[in-house]
């Protein structure tokens, strides 16, 4: 396999390496891509231009691609609930949003115990419809991904949305810069993504829908840093690292391999129709890759 695509660390990446040996461009005019979603039922990937406002739309049939909400919010992360109503983190807006089949955008949560939040980053959805979304102050630091302003809460936390009252509540806390969420396959763990801090966090959830541990499952090396995380069908972990490509890690967190990207690499996801097509947002180009790996479908 050509090194110029992937890096092999540990053995236990070479399986990963025997798909597509190069990346191709699907869009190239984004000024800070980020939250792709694939929506199999159309075929299609929904993803974030934070700093022009806008959410994209690529159609895998056809390869078009065209805005799909304008103004957004400064959106970044994108999701699916349990009935496929795509759920949105609202950066600029300062909220987590839902929107209807017929388009409306209903509010979900902007406010913690009477405070604005600071800058809803990304979000999962639970099989019950349980949310957790993460809470950093990037959109509030300038203007160029939301709006300048001063942190009514102070801090920078996980929320939980409960699915039959709505209440926000605190999830985990003691984070210094919370970015990517993603649930565990069988939904019994949470992993987060701290950006500032360069870790992986990784929590159980409790039968009331809090979290404990809060372990590490991965520190970065030196000079890298985290944003979203996915999982594949054989419990690797596959994260964002930004100017350090992609990095997979292996069920016990140990760094296996990477995936060089040849710009900062701010999120990724598994989509296409076998599942095993890897969607790269990456500064101003939304790449993608056909794998020899499937990514995880949950319980």
């Amino acid at each position: 396999m050509p090194d110029s695509l992937y890096e092999i660390l540990d053995d236990r990446f070479r399986p990963c390496t025997n798909g597509d040996s190069r990346l191709e461009v699907l869009h190239d005019d984004c000024r800070w891509a980020e939250g792709p979603l694939y929506l199999p039922a159309w075929r299609q990937l929904i993803w974030s231009d934070i700093p022009n406002d806008r959410l994209l739309r690529w159609d895998e049939a056809t390869g078009a691609v065209g805005v799909f909400r304008t103004p957004a919010g400064n959106t970044n992360g994108n999701t699916v609930d349990p009935r496929g109503r795509l759920v949105s983190c609202e950066q600029g807006n300062r909220r987590v949003t839902r929107t209807e089949p017929n388009g409306t955008v209903t509010v979900l949560a902007e406010h913690f115990q009477g405070k604005r939040l600071n800058s809803p980053n990304d979000a999962v959805v639970r099989s019950d419809g349980t949310i957790w979304f993460s809470d950093p102050d990037f959109g509030i630091l300038s203007d160029y991904e939301g709006h300048r302003a001063e942190s009514e809460i102070g801090a920078c936390h996980v929320y939980r949305i409960d699915p039959a009252t709505g209440e926000v509540s605190l999830a985990a806390e003691g984070l210094d810069g919370p970015n990517g969420v993603l649930l565990s396959p069988d939904e019994r763990r949470l992993y987060v993504s701290d950006s500032r801090a360069a870790r992986i966090h990784r929590y159980d959830i409790d039968a009331d829908g809090t979290l404990s541990g809060g372990t590490v499952f991965a520190q970065a090396p030196q000079g890298v840093h985290f944003d979203n995380i996915r999982f594949d069908d054989e419990g690797r972990l596959w994260a964002a690292a930004l100017a350090d490509g992609i990095h997979c890690y292996a069920p016990d967190g140990t760094l296996i391999g990477r995936v060089r990207v040849p710009e900062p690499v701010a999120n990724v996801t598994f989509g296409g129709p076998k599942g095993n097509r890897l969607f790269i947002a990456a500064t101003t180009s939304l790449y993608s890759a056909v794998m020899s790996v499937t990514g995880a479908a949950r319980v």
